[in-house]
């Protein structure tokens, strides 16, 4: 979702079905190095990014950064948190993010 790309497109640029990819993407099956490395390169990714704030992360903070962030891939993984981050960065004006971020949290606290 975040490039643009439909699990048929990726799937179609991979030789495989959408189905495949589709297991891929839930875990049903294991994705090879080589294949992991091809898909990054479709996706225009590195492969560490498959990686980052994974299970394995390492870091200071490392429980704190599992939990916050997981949640926020989850939601950038929807459709809505797709289109929400692209509208939100197109914003130039900083002042009106600022404003946006302030209204969106009072609304939540409501």
């Amino acid at each position: 979702m975040m490039v643009g790309l439909s699990l048929a497109q990726l799937g179609r640029a991979l030789g495989l079905s959408y189905q495949q990819v589709q297991k891929y993407e839930n875990g049903q099956n294991r994705v090879s190095a080589s294949r992991l490395k091809e898909i990054g390169h479709i996706l225009g990714a590195s492969a560490s990014f498959f990686f980052d704030g994974g299970p394995n992360a390492v870091g200071p903070n490392k429980r704190q950064n599992k939990a916050s962030q997981s949640y926020v891939y989850a939601f950038l993984a929807t459709a809505d948190g797709l289109a929400l981050a692209k509208a939100f960065t197109a914003i130039e004006d900083t002042k009106l993010r600022r404003s946006i971020v302030a209204l969106l949290r009072d609304l939540a606290a409501e």
